[in-house]
């Protein structure tokens, strides 16, 4: 499992303490230093469901872009820049959660807990 964020984000620490806590462990993908590959990103894509965004228009690099006032591909700003994601972003397999949804959190939470080791 993987958990997408920065080490500063309220969020990203709250899913960290949430995995943690219940003793599933995850690997954590710093969006600070870590810039998503064009491939990476469409997987994370697929594994949304369709009604979810991974930008995250709230964010201060979004408002420092400008995009509020611009047409533009999602896809080629979040490549250029990843602090523009919606975080945490909860990755296990091809399942991703986009933000604090802690309801999903504990759905993926007990199914891991299920998985034959």
């Amino acid at each position: 499992m993987q958990i997408y964020g920065t080490a500063k984000c309220k969020l990203t620490k709250k899913a960290e303490r949430f995995f943690s806590d219940r003793g599933i462990h995850y690997h954590f993908v710093d969006l600070g230093e870590h810039r998503l590959s064009k491939g990476e990103l469409e997987n994370i894509r697929r594994g949304l469901s369709k009604t979810a965004s991974l930008l995250d228009s709230e964010s201060s690099a979004y408002k420092k872009r400008g995009l509020q006032y611009m047409d533009f591909d999602e896809d080629e700003e979040i490549i250029a820049n990843p602090l523009l994601l919606r975080t945490p972003l909860v990755r296990d397999g091809s399942r991703v959660i986009a933000g604090e949804d802690q309801a999903a959190w504990k759905l993926l939470a007990a199914q891991m807990k299920n998985k034959p080791a």
